[in-house]
Formats: structure tokens, sequence, C-alpha cells
């Protein structure tokens, strides 16, 4: 294959992690890529992401210009944050109190993000109102995809990046697909973005001294609040156990539901505020999460997916986003080192084999967090000692990865692979 021939890629879903996969592509000069959306515009649903440091790094691999990025997207930065007791007699209890390490936390808003990873990509390459039915490989290995509005395109290649329900894991994960379907984690959340004033006067302005996260552990709930777009406004957060998940991953928010599931609360300190907060907002919803309990791979041959597609996770670690990073680094790495559309299914093997480990750890560990955060792990329960111990140590996994070591081993994944496919 000549070297000025470019390798044709299509992402396939317009969200933050479709977004981020396709810069880091676009930016090596050897891949022509275009990115589909569903939707009739480019979005992200739900308020903010956090951004620890581990996950600034895979960003900043992935786009060199994403601490600019960032600074337009209006993260503001967390100095520190707190973890308390938010119900019980020792409510408002310090749990962990979390100081900034160098390594500082971000916080931002998700479509504020977005908009910035969608400024820099070509126009022309972004194309909404395109809702994929059909992957069907050619002759020649070359993917046609075909769209609902009865347009089609060839490409060499196919990242889904389509979210949870994801349409091209279904095409990935072929007849397993029906035994690897997204089911609810165990909670729901609820959020709600309002002016820093408002916030500010309503949970209280002690809590809003210092640019930091609280995080409220209680009874069969768990409550959050944190600063978005350059300390204009504060998001809110109210999660809770759920143990009947409705059909359609949402449900009405009344003040009768929210007083009965915080009733152990409401003699507490910040309970009474996040209700007033939650429902001051047009038709307040409680929305389930899911998540992928397993995925046998992430890839089919010159097909992978990324992101929520391949490994939806509840929030409880905040670690999502940084996956959906981290998954661009390792594409933009392997694909980066290929000149020929035969070697893709050896990079998209290579992905999975050491990608998908990763994110599995990272599932399991989340929702086992938000029994923790909940009150409902039997071993800890609302105990301020043994809360302590179940949290240190819970995130130095995911923030002490070595994404070098990481880029690495995939490489040589990669070669193996090659090799055993000539």
């Amino acid at each position: 294959m000549a070297e000025n021939v470019l390798i044709r890629i299509a992402v396939i879903g317009g969200g933050v992690a479709g977004a981020t996969v396709a810069n880091a592509l676009f930016q090596l000069g050897n891949m022509d890529v275009f990115m589909y959306e569903s939707a009739s515009e480019f979005s992200e649903r739900g308020a903010a992401v956090g951004l620890a440091g581990q996950a600034q790094l895979a960003l900043q691999q992935a786009i060199p210009l994403a601490q600019e990025l960032l600074r337009k997207a209006g993260a503001v930065p967390m100095n520190s944050s707190h973890l308390l007791l938010g119900s019980g007699p020792a409510a408002g209890t310090v749990i962990v109190d979390l100081e900034d390490d160098g390594s500082c936390e971000v916080i931002v808003h998700r479509a504020s993000l977005l908009r910035e990873l969608l400024a820099p990509f070509p126009q022309e390459r972004l194309h909404a109102s395109k809702k994929l039915i059909d992957i069907t490989v050619m002759e020649d290995e070359s993917l046609e995809i075909r769209f609902e509005d009865g347009t089609s395109d060839r490409f060499d290649a196919v990242v889904g990046a389509d979210g949870i329900f994801s349409s091209v894991r279904n095409h990935v994960l072929g007849d397993a697909a029906a035994e690897h379907v997204p089911t609810p984690a165990g909670f729901w959340d609820c959020r709600v973005l309002v002016p820093f004033d408002k916030a500010s006067s309503t949970l209280g302005k002690k809590h809003f001294e210092v640019d930091r996260q609280y995080g409220w552990i209680g009874d069969g709930a768990f409550i959050m609040h944190d600063i978005l777009e350059n300390r204009t406004t504060i998001q809110c957060i109210i999660s809770g156990v759920e143990k009947d998940p409705p059909k359609n991953r949402k449900r009405p928010l009344t003040r009768e539901f929210l007083t009965d599931i915080l009733g152990t609360w409401l003699d507490g300190p910040i309970a009474k505020g996040a209700i007033d907060l939650v429902l001051d907002q047009p038709d307040p919803q409680g929305y389930s999460q899911w998540e992928h309990k397993s995925t046998p791979t992430y890839a089919n041959g010159r097909v992978c997916i990324v992101g929520d597609a391949a490994h939806a996770t509840s929030p409880w670690q905040g670690a999502g986003a940084g996956q959906a990073f981290e998954d661009a680094v390792v594409l933009g790495t392997l694909l980066g080192k290929i000149t020929r559309p035969q070697d893709i299914g050896a990079a998209f093997k290579a992905f999975d084999t050491v990608r998908r480990p990763r994110c599995q750890r990272i599932i399991d560990s989340s929702r086992d967090t938000g029994e923790v955060l909940c009150g409902v792990k039997k071993a800890v329960a609302l105990d301020p000692g043994k809360l302590l111990g179940a949290l240190v140590d819970r995130w130095t996994f995911i923030l002490t990865f070595d994404l070098e070591e990481h880029k690495r081993e995939a490489l040589e994944k990669m070669e193996e692979f090659k090799m055993s496919l000539e």
C-alpha cells in the first residue's frame, strides 16, 4: 500500500468518547476519519464529569491541546474533596478529606466538553441524523455501512462509540450480543445545574468557601455537589439504591418520593436543601444507572467498540470519561503504526486484549463502591471507621495506572497478532 493512501475510518457516535477517538485518529495523518451521530445534533446527556489527573493525562495524549480545550469548556479545578456522613447519629462527620496533591481533578460540564472536542474537527466530516442499521463485510474485507435514511458508504474500519445500547456492539458480538446486554447496576440518580449563589444559599455558604467537591454518604443514598462553568454553576446529584428499575430507565421525581428515599436523612445537614434544588427544575427525573456487566470482546475483524459501547459502567468512581480517553490513546497508538488496512484487525485485537481487563475491573469496582457510598455494604454500613478503610485506597489502581506501559503492551500484542496472521 502506498504511503500516501489514507485509511478510511468511520466513528459511529458523536458523544465525548467518539469525539475524542475521532480527534486522536485524525491527528495521525494516515487516517481519513468521519463521524456519524444518530441524533439530529451532537449532544451529551448528563450534567458534569470529573477528570482526575490520570484522565487529564490520557486526554492530553489523545489531543495535545487538551488543557486549552478544558479551559474553554469552563473546567474548574477541585482543590480538595470531602466525604461526610449525611444521615444517622454521626451526620456531618468527615470520613475522607482529600487535599490537592498536585494532580488536581477538574470538573467540567459534559455539553461544554463535547463542544470543545468537536470544535477542531473538520465540520464537513461531522454527520448528524445518521442512524446506523447495518455493517456488511465485503469480499476485500472493507466495510459497507448503511444508515436508516437509505445512504451508505465504504470504509476500511469502523469504531463504535454509539453508547450503551450500541448498534456496533451488536455487530462485534454477533450471536453473543443477546447474552451480554446492558443491565441495571442497582442504583438511580438525578442531577440538576443551579446558579452558584442559589446553591450556596440553599445548601450552606460554608460548603462553597473553597472549590471543593462534597459527597454525603447515608442510608440507602448518596448526595454530591461540585462546581462548574468557571465557578458560576453548581451541580447537585442525588443517587439511591434501586430495587425496582423502571423499564424505560427513568422515573418522575416528586417530593413525596425523595422524602421517602431520604427519610432518615432529613434531620441531617444536606438532604432538605438537595431535595429543594433537584425539584426546582422542569420535569425532574431520576435515571437508572445501567452497565455492561461483562463483554466477551471489544473487536471483530476491522470493527471495534469503545467508551460506553464497550464498557459502560456506573459512575461511582468517576472513571467513565477517563476510560474513553484511554481508549482513544491506545487506538491512536496502534493505528498510528499501521500502513495498510490489512493490519487493522491485528490492531483492534490488541486493543481488545489490553483494554478489556482494565475496563472490566473498573466496572466491578465502581458497582461495589456504590454499595459503600450508599451505606448498604453490610460489612461496612455507616460506621465511620470502617467507611474510611473501605474507601481510602479504592481509587489507587485507577489513578496510578501506567499508561506508557499499557501502550507498549498494546504494540507488542499487535505485532504478535500481525505475525500470526501472515
